[in-house]
């Protein structure tokens, strides 16, 4: 199957493009929003072709997957289109509607069970596909008496990401920050690590004690299974799909920060807990997140999808 994506969700798309199909990807010369192209810091095949915007009309596509709005006018008419919501609804949340909500030319893609929960979208068809991860090289070591935290954006996105929370973890051991616009919240205490290749952050992640998860309101951050598959102990927020995510035994969740805070001291101070803990959540995630059920999943709702539009 040719397939058009946006390059939108760099880990998630990582995953998606290892299947046995052929990918065009926009590109745009300054490789904005709507036309990244090819990742730079993941590792994807050979299969993906790049294909400027002003090509779409006449790209050989038999199906366009979305995943946000502005994607719909730039599909060619008559195209089959399943978009994938990776995000968590916002404003009133209980009443929230989708921006598709109602619609009978496009699937709804869920990526976790949370988020079909809580997104209205009337009469539009939905599944869910649970995330898949291509599995990191890393393994736990977990040397460094350190936390990690994995985040994008974290001082514009502030009580969304915990960001707030960070200096109360810091207090109880250093804390390392991974992602894009982190550098403003170096300090004593935390030490930032900005927008790093994928495979060098879980070699520094191996190395850190524990992993912390402390998004009040998201969707599920792949990085946290990432976390778990390397080995690396969780401390999260019991919110949202972490709940689902991180099963009894295979970290520590609550909405006690103390409890939380807590928690991780005692990782800090137990080597042995800590590998204990990170060797059930690895097993946890995956039983639960591999990348072989996630294909499989797609392939069954894309060839469906495009039989039935046929």
């Amino acid at each position: 199957m040719n397939i058009l994506l946006w390059h939108v969700h760099g880990s998630w798309t990582t995953a998606f493009v290892q299947g046995k199909h052929h990918y065009a990807v926009p590109v745009t010369q300054d490789r904005g929003p709507l036309g990244r192209g090819r990742a730079r810091t993941w590792d994807w095949p050979s299969t993906i072709e790049e294909v400027s915007l002003a090509a779409l009309p006449d790209v050989d596509a038999d199906l366009a997957i979305l995943q946000r709005p502005e994607e719909l006018r730039l599909v060619p008419p008559g195209m089959p289109k399943v978009y994938v919501e990776h995000n968590t609804p916002r404003g009133d949340v209980p009443a929230t509607r989708h921006p598709l909500a109602d619609r009978d030319d496009v699937v709804i893609v869920h990526v976790t069970h949370f988020n079909a929960l809580f997104w209205d979208c009337g009469g539009t068809r939905t599944a869910v596909i649970e995330h898949g991860i291509v599995e990191p090289r890393a393994r736990y070591t977990g040397e460094l008496e350190r936390l990690a935290i994995v985040t994008n954006e974290p001082v514009r996105r502030g009580r969304v990401t915990g960001t707030d929370l960070f200096a109360r973890f810091a207090a109880a051991a250093p804390l390392d920050v991974f992602g894009m616009g982190v550098a403003a919240l170096a300090s004593d205490r935390i030490a930032v690590f900005d927008d790093p290749p994928q495979a060098a952050m879980h070699a520094a992640l191996a190395r850190r004690r524990a992993y912390l998860h402390l998004c009040r309101w998201t969707s599920l951050g792949l990085s946290l299974i990432e976390a778990m598959t390397i080995g690396v102990p969780v401390v999260a927020l019991a919110t949202t799909e972490a709940v689902e995510a991180v099963p009894h035994g295979a970290g520590v969740l609550s909405t006690d920060i103390g409890f939380l805070v807590d928690a991780a001291l005692w990782l800090i101070e137990s080597p042995e807990e800590a590998r204990r803990l990170g060797a059930a959540g690895r097993a946890a995630a995956r039983r639960r997140y591999g990348l072989d059920r996630f294909l499989a999943d797609w392939d069954h709702l894309l060839e469906d999808e495009l039989c039935a539009s046929r």
